[in-house]
């Protein structure tokens, strides 16, 4: 093993035996989990009526936009991408399957399995919701730059391996 394989302690990471300060010490506003849950609380409740005026909810947009990108995934899957339970999913699959907005089909390979698609009318759904995305994502970036944001995403994906339970 090379001296690169090995983690030491730098000024940015205590020593393993070092206690790691209280959330009182650090403080909310600066303890990023919270951060981040406040972030998405707000953008959630900025698209609310919008998502509303289409019969849709959180649960039901985070799988139509991930479907927009990403279509024909398996339900556990899904869940992943969306970050949403898979029992709420599966009740909020049910309602978009009424509502025509999705398909579901058997997974060719696995007879137990179930395979979810963007219906047409999910599609002009998505699209019809996707400006009031555009904007609450570009308010979000207001007074960012573009080098900073790229930054944040590298961020945020080291965070995301980091903490990774899924392998997607």
């Amino acid at each position: 093993m090379s001296t690169d394989d090995t983690t030491t302690a730098t000024a940015d990471q205590p020593e393993a035996d070092t206690p790691l300060p209280r959330l009182g010490e650090i403080g909310l506003e600066n303890f990023p989990p919270y951060l981040m849950n406040r972030i998405m609380g707000r953008y959630n409740a900025s698209l609310r009526e919008e998502m509303a005026a289409l019969g849709l909810n959180t649960a039901k947009m985070r799988a139509l936009a991930v479907l927009s990108v990403l279509d024909g995934l398996l339900i556990r899957e899904l869940a992943v991408y969306a970050v949403v339970e898979q029992s709420t999913l599966s009740r909020s699959l049910d309602k978009l399957e009424q509502d025509e907005l999705i398909i579901r089909r058997p997974d060719p390979d696995d007879s137990r399995a179930t395979r979810i698609f963007m219906a047409p009318k999910g599609r002009e759904t998505q699209e019809k919701l996707w400006p009031h995305i555009a904007e609450a994502y570009a308010q979000m970036f207001t007074g960012i730059s573009v080098e900073e944001q790229r930054q944040f995403v590298t961020t945020l994906q080291t965070i995301l391996r980091n903490v990774r339970v899924h392998q997607i």
